[in-house]
């Protein structure tokens, strides 16, 4: 039951029923409700600002995640920055200084800012801009290791030409030597012995019992054989490719053809003592690009260093050629 107010008019001296007006009623009605609105919004205002909702507790938990994903990415990088650095580094003052081969310029190698300015930089990034500069540098160093992958292939080529070009260069004697007691005159002025003067030799004569073999020098492709009327007797001349020929001559007889590949060590033809000759032995020499060299300088695959400078002594002595 609804209870009923009175209240005491001064006036009438009488207990009135209290009645309130629809207004006010309204009024205190719609004040209760924004009082009430006020509140909760303050409440959530500050339940946000400094409790914070579950999701916001979760994205938070997930961007510590993050941040530390980021870090650990970070050093990643850094890591295998420092390995790039170390193979470019090795790249150029190693591998292709060995093969004679140009270094790689640092602007080819698209390198990012130095280390030192890369740290200061991300230490001074937020979340995102950290995130796209590990992007970027991920994208740099991928373009670094193409670089580098197709360097390493240019100098697997290299080892191959490299390897190529030393089973084509002149390394052993063209007679067998063992005693070091065969070379009879070396390459220079020598006295001629059928006209007495001095006149260039330019090669070695190799002393030997006719019939003795001869071994070419290198791998090459013959391109003379025979008696041409050019005072080398039966003769080979073969063609090492990359600017060497070698010339064997006074043979006693030929085996290889002109047109065949021969290979190191290989038989060409057996000492002899045809055309301009005083007696059996091998006229030896070496051609770079069309000049005669000594070939004295060409023994290294088959002489130690003291049989080497011994040689080379008796190389150097002046005497008469046999050719």
């Amino acid at each position: 039951m609804k209870k009923i107010k009175y209240y005491y008019n001064t006036n009438t001296l009488r207990y009135e029923k209290l009645e309130t007006p629809l207004r006010v009623r309204v009024l205190r009605i719609f004040g209760f409700i924004a009082a009430a609105f006020v509140t909760a919004v303050f409440i959530s205002f500050i339940a946000f600002k400094f409790v914070g909702s579950p999701n916001e507790k979760l994205l938070g938990i997930e961007n510590e995640r993050l941040k530390d994903k980021y870090r650990e990415m970070n050093e990643t990088v850094k890591d295998l920055q420092k390995q790039m650095k170390e193979l470019e580094n090795r790249d150029n003052t190693v591998y292709r200084s060995v093969f004679e081969a140009s270094p790689i310029p640092d602007s080819a190698r698209a390198k990012a800012l130095q280390e030192r300015i890369e740290i200061e930089t991300i230490q001074n990034m937020n979340d995102r801009e950290l995130l796209l500069s590990i992007v970027n540098t991920l994208n740099n160093l991928s373009s670094r290791v193409k670089t580098q992958t197709a360097s390493y292939n240019e100098i697997d080529k290299l080892v191959s030409n490299k390897e190529l070009l030393l089973s084509h260069t002149p390394a052993i004697q063209p007679v067998s030597n063992k005693d070091l007691n065969r070379l009879a005159s070396g390459f220079g002025y020598r006295i001629d012995p059928i006209y007495k003067t001095v006149k260039m030799h330019a090669g070695l004569d190799f002393a030997a019992p006719q019939g003795t073999p001869i071994y070419a020098t290198a791998d090459g492709r013959v391109t003379t054989s025979g008696n041409t009327a050019n005072g080398y007797g039966n003769h080979v001349v073969v063609n090492h490719g990359y600017g060497y020929e070698t010339l064997y001559g006074h043979m006693v007889r030929v085996k290889s053809k002109p047109g065949e590949n021969v290979k190191r060590g290989e038989v060409i033809g057996w000492v002899g003592s045809t055309g301009k000759s005083t007696g059996p032995h091998c006229h030896y020499e070496v051609h770079k690009n069309g000049q005669r060299i000594n070939p004295v300088y060409f023994f290294y695959n088959d002489l130690s260093p003291d049989q080497f400078d011994r040689l080379l002594k008796q190389a150097a002595a002046s005497n008469q050629s046999l050719d």
